[in-house]
């Protein structure tokens, strides 16, 4: 079975020209009128700007990836920065870190690494039709937390498929894979986004939020790796017990022909022999790339420290061995490294270690060339750059700063609490009709800028606001893993929106709680 080319968020699409002119239409419209009281002229700007991305992100009338090069052109036209100040927004670490993690992800794809990941975890749960379902959800929510969502979908769903004709091969009666198609396949998706919300490289939505925070809010504490997985891991991990709950619940708990199943299964996995040694590498460059994420920073419990963190150490062993231990001394200033850093390094390694294999030259093939890592989402990569540009545009321009104070009125009455759920129910029902990322751009510099004056951390609003832009389960347009597996043909348009429209509302609740309980004191905020 050959393995399915990772693909981007998009999808190239036929130019709209009646929704395009709309949308210019509507920001020449909002360019023309009085600028209200307290925006700066160039905000008044950048809003028509924004207005116009947003709308354009939101609809895809053209490719996203030429929206996001809008600001490069518009910005400067309009006075509203320099093309210099412009161009240096696009480059965040965060990007670096996406790019990364994708090119390991590639990487795991190219030496078929994740076959035998999934076949070995759903050879070991087992081949009932319920702890089928389970399975498929642990290997695909797994994967998921270090490859990008729309990735894991497209590498599992072939799985997934190839599954339900051994099925059909093998089964009989309510053991026909007719029967377990929709929860399978729904459970491909919806584990696929969960999976992505449990890690900042899961999903592309998580990297672009944690690179707008850390522009929008340039003295805001960082977000570590080890913070995000530890508190927004269980939510998820909540999230989808609750989903294979509900996906399960009317398939039997075994069948006459499981025996059956299960060693086809076993054959299969078989059939891909012992792990190769380019297979050992990579899962060991893996490995050690997660293991360097969670550990980089100090890992709290409460007040109580688990670790210290590496890169402290790092910083005090090479302060020692050069003798530079002054002040301003960058191996010993905080968060010198990130997450990107790691990342990088990473997958700068994969260039250089040895697969094992040999050419028709005889020379080694390395685990990662170039040819393979060209296959980047490019225009994910261009989506990030200009939703780091816009919210950068947001803060110089000061209209973050007058939609704060304007929505500072309807939300101050409100608890905390309240307030949260509220931005969580908007953006779930919003990604239903939106991509993720365009949502999280267009949305999230404002939401950023309510926390000064709602007293509130900003940690408190954006991580919960981002986790519900990927909480769309009702329409195959509302993410990526959705629009997959509905491709297939084989999951009605209303079952999927009657399971997600209550998987959608439990998700409010979900996370504001999850926020209180785990997000608030992993993070430190008090």
């Amino acid at each position: 079975m050959t393995s399915p080319r990772i693909e981007s968020e998009s999808e190239d699409r036929t130019l709209s020209p009646t929704l395009l002119f709309g949308l210019v239409l509507v920001s020449v419209v909002i360019l023309l009128t009085p600028i209200p009281a307290g925006m700066t002229p160039a905000g008044h700007r950048l809003l028509a700007v924004a207005t116009l991305m947003a709308g354009l992100w939101m609809t895809q009338a053209i490719p996203i990836a030429a929206t996001s090069l809008l600001p490069l052109a518009l910005f400067p036209l309009f006075g509203i920065q320099t093309a210099k100040d412009t161009a240096r927004s696009y480059a965040e670490d965060s990007l670096f870190l996406y790019i990364g993690g994708m090119i390991i992800a590639l990487g795991i794809e190219r030496w078929n690494l994740h076959r035998r990941m999934a076949l070995t975890i759903v050879n070991l749960v087992g081949v009932s039709p319920r702890r089928l379902v389970i399975g498929f959800s642990i290997a695909t929510f797994t994967l998921s937390m270090w490859i990008s969502n729309t990735a894991t979908t497209m590498l599992m769903l072939p799985i997934g498929l190839a599954m339900l004709k051994v099925i059909d091969e093998v089964g009989e009666g309510e053991h026909r894979s007719s029967a377990l198609a929709v929860p399978l396949l729904l459970t491909l998706a919806y584990s696929a986004t969960l999976g992505g919300m449990a890690t900042p490289v899961g999903s592309p939505t998580n990297s672009v939020a944690i690179g707008i925070y850390q522009s929008t809010l340039k003295d805001a504490p960082p977000v570590y790796f080890s913070e995000w997985l530890l508190s927004c891991g269980p939510i998820a991990l909540v999230y989808a017990a609750i989903v294979v709950a509900i996906l399960i619940r009317k398939l039997p708990y075994g069948t006459t022909r499981d025996g059956d199943l299960k060693l086809i299964l076993k054959q299969r996995l078989s059939s891909l022999g012992r792990m190769t040694t380019a297979e050992r590498l990579m899962t060991g460059a893996f490995g050690l790339t997660a293991v360097l994420w969670v550990t980089r920073d100090k890992i709290l419990l409460g007040d109580y420290e688990l670790f210290g963190g590496w890169q402290r150490s790092f910083g005090r062993f090479a302060a020692w061995i050069t003798g530079e231990t002054a002040a301003g001394n960058l191996w010993l200033t905080p968060n010198t490294v990130s997450d990107a850093t790691v990342a990088m390094f990473m997958a700068v390694l994969l260039f250089v270690l040895p697969s094992g294999q040999r050419d028709s030259r005889g020379r080694f093939v390395p685990l990662m060339d170039w040819s393979t890592a060209s296959r980047l989402p490019w225009d994910m990569i261009l989506l990030f750059g200009g939703g780091f540009a816009l919210a950068n545009a947001f803060e110089t321009t000061k209209l973050a700063a007058w939609l704060a104070a304007t929505l500072k009125g309807p939300l101050q009455s409100y608890h905390p609490a309240m307030v949260v759920a509220i931005i969580c129910f908007i953006l779930v029902m919003l990604t239903e009709l939106t991509s993720n990322v365009a949502t999280v751009n267009a949305v999230l510099p404002a939401i950023l800028v309510l926390a000064e004056p709602l007293h509130m951390d900003p940690r408190m609003l954006f991580v919960p606001a981002t986790l519900a832009a990927s909480a769309g389960f009702m329409l195959p347009v509302g993410t990526p893993p959705n629009a997959i597996v509905f491709s297939t043909g084989r999951i009605p348009s209303a079952q999927m929106a009657r399971q997600g429209l209550i998987l959608n509302l439990i998700g409010v609740p979900l996370l504001t709680l999850g926020t209180w309980l785990l997000i608030r004191p992993i993070m430190g905020i008090k």
